[in-house]
């Protein structure tokens, strides 16, 4: 199911994002989309590190331990 939205963007964004699509032949669907998974997938992580770091009951480490424990 699809939803349709509707969002005002700066004119240099419209711009680069036609172009991109025309040169790759592909839809500017496509990469609004993806560009937008991506963004939230991203956010959602440091969002969940920013958590971890500031609950106190949450154990930090350091690189060298975290090295070891990975066996790199």
């Amino acid at each position: 199911m699809t939803i349709l939205k509707a969002f005002r963007l700066p004119v240099e964004l419209v711009n680069r994002l036609s172009s991109l699509a025309k040169v790759t032949r592909r839809s500017e669907k496509f990469y609004v989309e993806a560009a937008l998974a991506h963004y939230l997938e991203d956010y959602a992580d440091a969002q969940i590190a920013k958590d971890r770091f500031n609950d106190p009951k949450s154990r930090i480490i350091s690189g060298t331990e975290l090295r070891k424990k990975l066996g790199v």
